[in-house]
């Protein structure tokens, strides 16, 4: 509690590693807080192809692993811990977690926000093989062959919308009826459009399996009947997409009340600045359009860039 850090950043996912590579390179001393492993959700993604500059072959963990040693070059000191409560206002901010209190005259938070999963038995098994959130990131890897898509919402049918530039048939299941689909009218009728989507509705998926590791078999249960289908992967392809999107949940909990918020996202302006001063908000915790690594790592750069001004004025 003695050492007051000129940056304290929460979350050590790909927003908090490089608020702390641009912090530490300032000179600014700079502790990253994460309650477990890093890298956030980077860190589950078996094959990252979108990144700037990464290797064939570069998966999630790979990458992470350098953004990690690169902030430990120089200088950023790392803290395992969940916070429990923040206190952001006056010139120095206290960070308490499990472990102890932490201070520091400006703090990022990066606490990052996760998909809301499907459910259903095996998910967590094929996650990164077969079952996947996000189409922008795994579309493309299933060019030509058959996938599904779970959920209705407006982001939910424009990820459908994208996964169907690859793949030649998507199948979206939906809880519901056709008359209750949330999307916008626009957005579904170009779906209905589209010769490679079809629909399951009043269905949830049931059980997910693969013999070799890799999602081959989904089975979908009719919510009114009870009914039972099974859908296995053509033998030709050996696997097929599964993408949940039912939603995000931003880690934001412990910050309610401390600095303004939308749907459980933090709100700041371009330059990452929330209401508070001195305190700012990077990666997927931050109310945004686009939740990739790469938006991810520009925002914590920006974040440690407005910190280092705010220290200097």
């Amino acid at each position: 509690m003695s050492e007051i850090y000129d940056v304290i950043i929460i979350g050590a996912g790909p927003a908090g590693l490089a608020a702390g590579i641009y912090s530490g390179r300032s000179r600014l001393s700079t502790l990253i807080i994460e309650k477990s492993k890093a890298g956030g959700q980077a860190a589950i993604t078996s094959e990252i192809e979108n990144y700037p500059g990464a290797d064939e072959g570069e998966t999630g963990p790979s990458l992470i692993a350098k953004m990690v040693k690169q902030a430990e070059r120089f200088g950023v000191q790392r803290a395992a811990d969940e916070i429990a409560s923040v206190d952001l206002a006056g010139d120095v901010k206290t960070v308490t977690g499990k472990k102890g209190a932490y201070r520091a005259k400006t703090v990022i938070i990066a606490s990052g926000a996760f998909p809301r999963l499907a459910g259903c038995a095996g998910e967590s098994e094929f996650t990164g093989k077969g079952v996947s959130y996000c189409a922008t990131c795994d579309a493309a890897f299933f060019e030509g062959m058959e996938t599904f898509v779970v959920g209705a919402g407006d982001s939910a049918i424009q990820e459908a919308l994208h996964v169907a530039r690859f793949a030649r048939k998507v199948t979206v299941i939906y809880r519901r009826s056709k008359e209750e689909m949330r999307a916008a009218k626009s957005l579904l009728q170009k779906a209905f459009d589209n010769p490679k989507f079809s629909f399951l509705y009043h269905s949830v998926v049931q059980e997910l399996k693969g013999e070799t590791g890799i999602l081959d078999t989904i089975i979908v249960k009719n919510t009114q009947t009870g009914e039972l289908t099974q859908f296995n992967a053509d033998p030709e392809d050996g696997t097929f997409g599964l993408f949940v999107f039912v939603g995000f949940v931003p880690h934001t909990g412990i910050f309610e009340g401390s600095v303004n918020m939308d749907g459980g996202y933090i709100l700041t302006d371009e330059d990452m600045h929330t209401n508070v001063p001195g305190v700012y908000a990077a990666g997927d915790c931050r109310a945004k359009s686009l939740r990739q690594v790469v938006t991810a790592a520009a925002d914590g750069a920006i974040a440690a860039v407005q910190a280092e001004k705010y220290i200097d004025h």
